[in-house]
């Protein structure tokens, strides 16, 4: 199994994003993941946490960073 890092939410928003009603995980994945470990850990996050992928950076070592995000649901109060 590939070893990956998730930061505890809240992190902050891609460099190129509008902040708004979004919170954001950040995943790091190592060199030497796959693009289909990539793809099934991504795939994962999306089914299970309601994650939708907000941008991917490739580093020259290989090393990729993905922001996900999911909207914010605000419960109003009724009674």
């Amino acid at each position: 199994m590939v070893t990956m890092t998730a930061f505890p939410l809240p992190v902050p928003p891609p460099p190129t994003a509008v902040p708004g009603d979004y919170e954001y995980r950040l995943l790091t994945l190592p060199r030497g993941t796959s693009r289909t470990e990539a793809r099934r850990l991504m795939t994962e996050h999306a089914e299970y946490g309601h994650w939708e992928l907000a941008r991917v950076r490739l580093y020259a070592g290989g090393a990729r960073q993905v922001w996900l995000r999911r909207k914010i649901i605000r419960v109003t109060r009724t009674a």
